[in-house]
């Protein structure tokens, strides 16, 4: 089955709700990036999150980028996202290991760091992109996006992101869901949410039963009558290509490919999103320098 995210509101508009299915999508970045169980689960926790995140945004060519720069082992998470549910990401240290938490779980949070910054890009077609930033709370991902939400956006929201490891360190599902509440929201109504929001802990447990993102929905919301407002597929893509890799090395200056022909000859670069790698040979190099 494809992942997929949908959107949805209740009757009277007063919070909305986005539910993300992303197995495939986070297993092709474990098997991309060589992930240990531990790394696999914190970017497969920012793909899906940058994702969901991603999907909030309105034009065609907007893009999100999702940053997580802690003080653990890991250094390093880093997603971008689009609005046609498109993602890709990297971490800095994949084979990252660290001893799991006391209830046998693994442990994100000692992994990513308590002290850092999240930081959110929005690139929305104009001047200067949109820069917001908040303090890593926990490093298990999900609190501090809702963190982000509320100290930077003044959005409050609820965040749940789930990744379940195989005994083959494959991924045997994940997912994810972000409720914000709108301005309209009656207290009774949040009240209620609040109460049936605690299942959500359990996202990839859910998931890994066979439970969609419409079934989710109607298990934990269903008292709300709910409407589904977007569906659409998502997947881990990078859009890379040797045109970009052509202007990177561009950007170096004629001095640094002269240097580059000298010592070496030729240059490799390697995406770091997809681990493509490109070659460029002697001729290659000096057709650029020409160029410049």
């Amino acid at each position: 089955m494809k992942d997929y995210i949908i959107r949805a509101s209740d009757e009277n508009a007063s919070f909305r709700v986005f539910i993300i299915s992303s197995t495939n999508m986070v297993e092709k970045a474990r098997s991309i990036h060589h992930t240990s169980p531990v790394a696999t689960a914190a970017l497969g926790r920012t793909l899906t999150g940058a994702t969901m995140m991603g999907s909030m945004l309105k034009g065609d060519k907007d893009k999100l980028t999702l940053q997580f720069r802690g003080d653990g082992p890991i250094n390093n998470i880093l997603a971008v996202s689009n609005s046609k549910g498109q993602v890709k990401g990297y971490i800095s240290n994949p084979r990252v290991e660290v001893e799991d938490r006391k209830d046998g779980k693994l442990n994100v949070g000692k992994a990513v760091g308590k002290n850092g910054k999240l930081i959110v890009i929005k690139d929305l077609g104009l001047k200067k992109p949109y820069v917001g930033q908040s303090n890593i709370v926990s490093g298990e991902i999900a609190e501090d996006i809702a963190n982000y939400f509320t100290a930077s956006e003044q959005q409050p929201s609820a965040v749940a992101l789930g990744v379940l490891i195989d005994k083959d360190r494959s991924v045997k599902a994940a997912g994810g869901v972000i409720v914000q509440v709108l301005p309209n929201i009656e207290e009774e109504v949040l009240s209620k949410l609040e109460k049936n929001i605690t299942i959500l802990s359990f996202i990839s447990s859910l998931i890994d039963e066979g439970s969609k993102p419409e079934d989710i929905l109607e298990q934990v919301f269903g008292e709300f009558s709910m409407k589904v407002t977007e569906k659409k597929e998502v997947e881990f893509i990078c859009d890379c290509n040797k045109d970009r890799m052509e202007r990177a090395l561009i950007s170096l200056g004629k001095d640094e490919l002269e240097s580059i022909i000298n010592e070496d000859e030729n240059a490799e670069l390697v995406c770091h999103f997809c681990n493509q790698k490109y070659n460029f040979e002697k001729k290659e190099l000096q057709d650029l320098i020409d160029r410049i």
